[in-house]
């Protein structure tokens, strides 16, 4: 597989990730009488993330988010040289969705896009208060649990073929943790996407949501090789 259809997946499957699980967040949560609220939201960022690895994860691996791939690093399941192009693809593809989703929040009147843009956040703009010990504390296990279900779901010892499923359900369960924590990102592009439309406190609070995640990443991976083994892929 070349280089640039790998890098060309990863940036359409992060533009999806975005798109559907910050788009859900923005347009539908709180849509009046019928909005999804947290549980939907929670939900569509599972299903996006199960709808690309299934679509695009046999041309690039299906990582869409640079923590994972930094992860699947530690762990031994991805060569250093590719991290920086797949990192800077999954960003761009982050940045991408989020300009769209300005573009249909913005034909409403009223949009105030300070209002959040389903930003990542702490302290005040923690949606439930959580000040900054306890966003990084759960953005880092949240992070490595993220790692360990992902290398285990696609260890060649693991049933093949369901890894897409175990992941996505992996990611709903996640959100459904934390989003009254940091609103939940456990995934830099994700909060690099919107952060830069919002501007001012989400891009001051952006470090946190590239340090923890990578960080949990790496632990997830070691916590999985200590137990689990170097199972590579099948």
């Amino acid at each position: 597989m070349s280089s640039s259809k790998q890098y060309g997946a990863e940036f359409l499957g992060t533009f999806w990730l975005v798109l559907g699980g910050c788009g859900s967040a923005v347009l539908a949560a709180a849509f009046p009488n019928v909005g999804i609220g947290l549980h939907g939201v929670s939900l569509a960022f599972g299903l996006t993330v199960l709808t690309m690895a299934y679509a695009v994860g046999h041309i690039s691996g299906g990582h869409f988010n640079p923590a994972v791939s930094v992860g699947l690093w530690a762990g031994g399941r991805f060569p250093a040289s590719q991290l920086l192009p797949y990192i800077i693809a999954q960003v761009l593809g982050g940045l991408a969705a989020g300009g769209v989703l300005y573009l249909i929040a913005s034909g409403k009147a009223g949009f105030d896009v300070g209002a959040g843009f389903a930003s990542n956040g702490f302290g005040e703009h923690s949606p439930g208060g959580y000040g900054l010990v306890a966003a990084l504390v759960c953005e880092v296990v949240m992070t490595a649990f993220f790692l360990i279900i992902i290398l285990g779901a696609t260890d060649k010892r693991a049933p093949a073929g369901f890894a897409p499923i175990a992941i996505g359900l992996a990611l709903t369960l996640i959100h459904l943790i934390s989003i009254p924590v940091t609103n939940t990102s456990v995934n830099p592009a994700r909060s690099t996407g919107v952060a830069l439309y919002v501007g001012g406190w989400a891009v001051q609070q952006l470090w946190l949501f590239w340090v923890a995640p990578i960080i949990g990443a790496v632990l997830g991976a070691v916590a999985y090789r200590a137990v689990g083994g170097d199972g590579r892929q099948g």
